[in-house]
């Protein structure tokens, strides 16, 4: 991740540290992390952080496995002295983000057998799959390819899933045109735009994040 200017001095490396720590406790695991901070020690000892950048990858957050994910945020409200005292690190006010996730195929895969995410796969089942069970997921430069259980165990059936970015949320389109389905979306989260490169299904957009 570059570096980002004003980002150094003991205050803002305990606030980075702090911020870090966060961070892995609002997700249910995380391989790598790197958080870059904007701001000076005035101003923070004032309570402001000019911004944040954060670089993950491999984590799951409220049970979504992301691949990898980029934000930065607007300025940011924080309770220095808590931190100071040695005490977690602790955030004033909602604050916004933008940038973007990549989900991977195996993600989605395990993603469609969270309990917590069983509306999906059964409004996917419902409007786009005619009922028929979820054996695999491929990312194709194009489209996502759903395996479904056909009649015959030895003949899956697969069917063709265009994603696209549409009134703040995204729609998968199935390629025959016969059935598309839109999901709903998190008033907070606005999606911008999707689209699938190096194997993964990309989403940009931004969100407000409430401590």
């Amino acid at each position: 991740m570059p570096s980002v200017p004003g980002a150094s001095g003991p205050i803002l490396q305990l606030l980075s540290s702090g911020l870090e720590l966060w961070v892995r406790q609002q997700c249910q695991s995380i391989v790598s992390l790197e958080i870059a901070l904007q701001g000076s020690a005035l101003g923070l000892l004032r309570g402001r952080l000019e911004g944040a950048q954060l670089l993950a990858r491999r984590a799951v957050y409220q049970h979504l496995p992301i691949e990898q994910v980029e934000l930065t945020s607007s300025p940011i409200s924080v309770q220095m002295g808590n931190l100071l005292k040695g005490k977690p690190v602790q955030l004033d006010q909602p604050f916004a983000v933008e940038g973007h996730l990549g989900l991977s195929a195996e993600g989605l895969l395990n993603l469609l057998g969270e309990p917590r995410w069983r509306w999906l796969a059964d409004a996917l089942g419902e409007r786009l799959f005619g009922q028929l069970p979820l054996l695999d997921v491929r990312i194709e430069p194009d489209q996502l390819v759903f395996v479904l259980q056909g009649v015959s165990p030895s003949r899956p059936i697969e069917l063709g899933v265009i994603p696209r970015a549409t009134g703040g949320t995204i729609e998968l389109c199935r390629c025959d045109g016969a059935s598309a389905l839109t999901l709903p979306m998190d008033p907070g989260i606005t999606i911008e735009r999707v689209w699938i490169t190096a194997g993964m299904l990309q989403l940009e957009g931004r969100a407000r994040v409430s401590p």
